[in-house]
């Protein structure tokens, strides 16, 4: 509950192609109980901080692959761009 208290949080997907590392980020719409972790935690996160009158919530969120040495931000304009 770190993030909650103004802390910086991390969640880590490693593993092999086709291992299941989307599918446990990101998940399904429908059924809800298959929603993967990120949806997960935003839920949390949004929850949490609902309870806290008067309270400013400031939150910045990336989502990047790593693949073969590549890295790529999945929420740009171009997912496919390569970063340096």
């Amino acid at each position: 509950q770190g993030v909650t208290e103004g802390y910086n949080g991390t969640i880590f997907a490693c593993g092999q192609s086709g291992s299941g590392k989307s599918f446990t980020m990101q998940g399904v719409v429908d059924p809800s109980s298959q929603k993967g972790i990120l949806p997960r935690a935003f839920e949390h996160i949004f929850e949490s901080t609902q309870c806290a009158e008067h309270a400013k919530l400031w939150l910045r969120a990336s989502y990047l692959e790593i693949y073969s040495e590549d890295i790529r931000d999945l929420l740009g304009a171009d997912t496919k761009q390569k970063l340096e």
